[in-house]
């Protein structure tokens, strides 16, 4: 199934490049069920994620919106066992175990020191869109929070040496699922208002 998904999206993208995509409410579907089949996976097999399988999960992510166009993400593709330990603080010793870890980061000021304020905001979306794609190829992840946590923001920045002006916004371990975790069901209409509160 997993197959189906990525060669009926990799038909939509290369078809809307050449003009003949096949019908939108088909395309629209295939999205709309990767999103509902989105889970978050803590545990995952030996199998190794494949350079080019991560190289297509930062894609997704940094096709993600950008307030003012800024792409304030940074990211930093982890597969030393030494480090991805020292990553897996409190509860979340599944990183260790990861085949390879994501860490979403956010330059929250430029090299002239003006402030980011928008960059918690890209850095979510750019995670969203990595745990889609994730879940598109087949791969399971989970969004582990880093900021705004000062221990677990610490060990991120002393374990990657990252610079002052960026932050560990989180850690997406993301490997071949070992077991058949499942979406959880969101919708709650109660959650929505019309027009005013």
């Amino acid at each position: 199934m997993n197959v189906l998904k990525l060669s009926i999206l990799a038909l939509v993208i290369m078809g809307s490049l050449v003009g003949c995509a096949p019908k939108r409410q088909d395309a629209g579907q295939v999205v709309l069920d990767n999103i509902f089949s989105r889970k978050s996976v803590r545990s995952y097999t030996d199998e190794p994620v494949s350079p080019e399988q991560v190289e297509t999960l930062l894609k997704a992510a940094m096709a993600a919106p950008s307030g003012r166009n800024m792409q304030a993400w940074r990211f930093v593709v982890v597969r030393d066992q030494a480090v991805k330990e020292k990553l897996a603080v409190g509860f979340n010793k599944m990183i260790a175990k990861a085949p390879v870890v994501v860490v979403v980061c956010g330059q929250v000021a430029n090299e002239e020191g003006e402030p980011n304020r928008n960059w918690t905001a890209d850095c979510a979306a750019a995670t969203e869109n990595l745990l889609l794609a994730a879940e598109a190829l087949g791969l399971g992840a989970v969004w582990t929070a880093s900021y705004p946590y000062e221990d677990r923001m610490t060990p991120a920045i002393e374990a990657l040496s990252l610079p002052d002006n960026v932050k560990p916004y989180c850690v997406v371990p993301v490997g071949h699922p070992s077991g058949d975790d499942k979406p959880k069901d969101k919708w709650k209409p109660e959650n929505i208002h019309y027009d005013k509160w």
